[in-house]
């Protein structure tokens, strides 16, 4: 997923993109668990496993 992002990010402006280890963190081990990776913008779940382009790009337009 990062490597997508980061070919998005050539395309389009992006925030500022944080990875975090779920694992080394035991409440986002049990908030996400398996769901990993999993892309946060704000707070609010993009999506999970897979980028999808679409719904990041709709979610920034509204931002």
């Amino acid at each position: 997923m990062l490597a997508e992002l980061e070919a998005l990010g050539r395309a389009m402006p992006l925030p500022p993109i944080e990875v975090v280890d779920v694992d080394a963190d035991p409440a986002l081990k049990r908030r996400h668990g398996l769901e990993v990776p999993v892309l946060l913008l704000d707070g609010t779940v993009v999506c999970r496993h897979r980028l999808d382009p679409g719904e990041l790009k709709r979610l920034l337009r509204q931002a």
